[in-house]
């Protein structure tokens, strides 16, 4: 229940890019990546690695090599293959390279040495890479491996050649938040070395908690990604780079995935909608880093109204309560919240929830809306964007309560469909319950006028 931090904002992933790069594999019948497909894959969101270039003879791992001792005092040359992973161990490597002509032979003879040890490799070449000299730097391991209980998991530990006889390492479920990353970090014997010791530096801890969220997000978008090995990732006080990659994929049409043991952040729910003054809100699902601005939201609404949203009276906004309402397991309940801009930050300005039944068949929903915002149709744009996902989902029945003097909800609730029946047990509020498998909701939920901004209208004589 510990809050973690929020990601930076600079944070940015480019899916488009690696499904680009994990279709071209499948159509070529490829489980693995080359190793700059897999950087390449990396690049995308934003893990960094060593620069790659590729050569397919020994003459273009000589103009590579010259092109990058410009700026690089020596050069890695490796062998290119879709089939061989494990390069160093079969002589696929040469290191510390600090002439055009080397890198040349060094191509020339791993090449020849490689096709006759390995005649039914395909062999594509060699990549050449600037050597990397860090000399406090560690060696890491990062890692993805999909079990097939629990989907997707991470591995992390002390890397290298010696990773196996070393032993060093942890694995956690996805997805990770930078609270979890830490947490798997700090569960590793390196994790001793690298917060620092004696006159050496700790290594950039927060840059590598990002990076392993990264790495999570990268296992959760892509269900044709199934390992993913970085090997090593160097890191020290300064930052860290990862100077090998392997990635293995699978066709999740012709091999399905299991998925994550927890359901991860759904982002393809995120929209942006225009209210009916022109002002436009960002809607997204609630996410744990949320607790501090859905708590001051909260101080803005009567204690009646969050009552009525959250199902059950509250006496104190405590940590530990408002937690429960930001980290919630999206495979049982969801959350919509509605940002819009004030200054330069993101403020909290509405918020609409669904708790589903053991079964999933029925669920109750809450919304709230902060009192000046009534009258705009935020809280009907926050229904039914909640409607839509409640029919994704596969829900039956979408239902809840609303106070008799409630007229403009009452109305917006008539407006999307809902039934509006008198609580036996409560004369103050009427129980609403959508059936989702009606026919007009879909035609309901897709309107883009606000009924419920027109019914004020008539309301008050406008």
């Amino acid at each position: 229940m510990q809050t973690p931090p929020p990601l930076p904002a600079n944070v940015h992933f480019d899916p488009a890019a690696v499904e680009e790069r994990l279709r071209d594999a499948l159509a070529q019948g490829r489980s693995l990546l080359t190793e700059p497909e897999a950087k390449a894959v990396l690049k995308a969101y934003g893990i960094p690695t060593v620069e790659t270039l590729v050569a397919a003879t020994p003459a273009e791992a000589r103009e590579a090599a010259s092109q990058l001792l410009k700026t690089s005092g020596s050069v890695v040359v490796k062998i290119l293959s879709p089939n061989l992973t494990h390069k160093s161990d079969i002589g696929g490597v040469r290191l510390d390279i600090s002439a055009a002509d080397e890198a040349e032979r060094a191509a020339a003879e791993m090449l020849k040495a490689i096709e006759a040890s390995h005649p039914n490799a395909t062999l594509e070449g060699v990549t050449v890479q600037p050597m990397i000299r860090q000399r406090d730097a560690y060696e890491l391991i990062l890692g993805i491996t999909t079990d097939p209980t629990f989907g997707p998991v991470i591995l992390f530990g002390a890397g290298g050649t010696g990773v196996e006889a070393i032993g060093d390492t942890a694995m956690a479920l996805t997805p990770l938040d930078l609270k979890l990353a830490s947490d798997l970090i700090a569960s590793t014997r390196i994790y001793k070395l690298l917060k620092g010791f004696r006159d050496r530096p700790a290594a950039d801890l927060p840059g590598l908690a990002l990076c392993l969220v990264k790495l999570s997000a990268l296992a959760t978008h892509h269900r044709a990604i199934r390992e993913i090995d970085i090997n090593p990732l160097l890191i020290d006080e300064k930052g860290m780079i990862a100077l090998d990659a392997r990635i293995r994929v699978e066709d999740p049409a012709k091999h399905p995935a299991p998925p994550p043991a927890v359901r991860p952040y759904p982002e393809r729910w995120e929209t942006k909608e225009k209210l009916a003054d022109g002002s436009e809100v960002f809607i997204r699902p609630i996410r744990p880093e949320d607790e501090r601005p859905y708590g001051a939201f909260t101080q803005q609404v009567t204690p009646e109204d969050i009552r009525l949203h959250l199902f059950t009276p509250v006496r104190e906004l405590s940590h530990q309560f408002l937690a429960r309402l930001t980290q919630i397991d999206y495979a049982r309940e969801m959350a919509f919240i509605a940002l819009r801009r004030a200054g330069n930050e993101d403020e909290l300005v509405g918020v609409v929830r669904l708790v589903a039944d053991p079964d999933y068949e029925k669920a109750e929903y809450g919304v709230l809306v902060r009192p000046d915002l009534t009258g705009i149709g935020l809280g009907w744009t926050l229904m039914r964007h909640l409607i839509r996902y409640a029919k994704s989902e596969g829900l039956k029945v979408l239902h809840g309560l609303v106070p008799k003097e409630n007229l403009p909800m009452i109305q917006m609730c008539r407006e999307l469909g809902f039934k509006v029946e008198a609580d036996p047990d409560d004369r103050s509020v009427w129980i609403v319950t959508l059936d989702l498998n009606s026919a007009p909701i879909a035609d309901l939920i897709s309107r883009s006028a606000h009924p419920l901004r027109d019914f004020l209208g008539r309301l008050l004589g406008r």
